[in-house]
C-alpha cells in the first residue's frame, strides 16, 4: 500500500514542470505521512528540551517549537499532529500517557526512546562527578541493563504503537554520539568520552535491532552529528549547564533542526 501511494505520488511529481530534484524527492518522501496524521511520541530528545521555545501548555514535558517534530510538522502539514513526546519520559511513560492520539488515521509516528530506561542521566551524572572507574563501572551496568531488559519495554511499545495505528509509518530515532574524540578538550577525560560513545553505540544498536524486528524504520542521527559532538568546536549539543542542569547532554535548535531533522525527513 505504501508502495503504490509511492508510485501514485511519483507520477504526479513528474508531471509538475520545473519541480527542482531535490524539492520532488523531499516531497516525494514526506506525502504518504502528511496525508494521514502525525503523531510524535518519545522522550526529551523528541520533546526539544534544550532547544529552547518551550510550548507553555507542555509544562515538564518542555516541547520546544524548535524540536524535530514541530519543525516536521510545520513543513509538512499532517492532517493532524499530536505532539505528545515529553522530558524525562520512560517506555512505560509512553504506554500509560503518551499513545492516546494514535488511530488507524495515523500516517506517522516518531519516537526516540530507551535512554532513560537505561539510566542516561545516572551515567552522565556519575561520568561527571566521579573517576574513570566509576564511571566505566555505570556503563557496564547500563550496558547490562540495555541487553537483558531493555529489549522488551521497547517490544511492548513499539507493539502498542503497531496496534494502536496499523497504517503508520514508524520512524524511530536514536541517539547522537557525544564527544568528539581525539582532540583536546576540557571536562571528561578521553577514557570516560569514548566509554560514553560506545554507550551510545550499544544502546542505538539495540533499538535498530528492536524496531526492524517490527517493521519499523531506524533513523540514526549519528552520521548528521558527526563534526558537531562535544568537544568538536562546533558543538549541536550542549555540555554541563550548572545553571539549568536538565538542559546539559541534549541537542540545540542547531541540533534538532541540523541534526535530528534531516534525518526524519528521510526516513519519514
Amino acid at each position: 500500500m505504501r508502495r503504490l501511494r509511492l508510485v501514485g505520488f511519483l507520477s504526479s511529481v513528474l508531471l509538475a514542470a520545473g519541480a527542482a530534484l531535490t524539492g520532488a524527492a523531499t516531497a516525494q518522501a514526506a506525502q504518504p505521512a502528511a496525508a494521514g496524521g502525525y503523531v510524535a511520541l518519545g522522550d526529551s530528545y523528541s520533546s526539544g528540551v534544550g532547544a529552547g521555545s518551550y510550548i507553555s501548555s507542555s509544562g515538564d514535558c518542555k516541547r520546544s517549537t524548535n524540536a524535530h517534530p514541530y519543525l516536521w510538522a510545520a513543513a509538512n502539514s499532517p492532517t493532524t499532529f499530536d505532539f505528545t513526546a515529553c522530558s524525562g519520559a520512560r517506555t512505560g511513560d509512553v504506554l500509560s500517557g503518551q499513545l492516546g492520539p494514535l488511530s488507524t488515521s495515523t500516517g506517522l509516528v516518531s519516537i526516540s526512546i530507551g535512554g532513560n530506561d537505561a539510566g542516561f542521566a545516572d551515567v552522565m551524572t556519575t561520568c561527571v562527578l566521579q573517576s574513570d572507574s566509576t564511571c566505566l563501572s555505570r556503563i557496564a551496568t547500563a550496558k547490562a541493563y540495555v541487553d537483558s531488559t531493555l529489549p522488551g519495554n521497547l517490544d511492548g511499545v513499539y507493539s502498542a504503537i503497531s496496534s494502536k495505528a496499523p497504517n503508520a509509518h514508524v520512524v524511530v530515532i536514536g541517539y547522537p554520539r557525544f564527544y568528539k574524540l581525539g582532540t583536546s578538550c576540557l571536562g571528561l577525560s578521553e577514557t570516560k568520552r569514548k566509554a560514553i560513545n560506545d554507550a551510545s553505540d550499544h544502546l542505538n544498536t539495540a533499538i535498530a535491532k528492536r524496531a526492524a524486528n517490527h517493521g519499523f524504520t531506524f533513523g540514526d542521527v549519528r552520521t548528521t552529528f558527526t563534526g558537531h559532538e562535544l568537544c568538536s568546536g562546533s558543538a549541536w549539543l550542549h555540555s554541563v549547564n550548572w545553571l539549568n542542569i536538565g538542559e546539559s547532554y541534549h541537542p540545540t535548535a542547531a541540533g534538532q533542526s541540523g541534526g535530528y531533522l534531516p534525518v526524519l525527513n528521510g526516513a519519514a
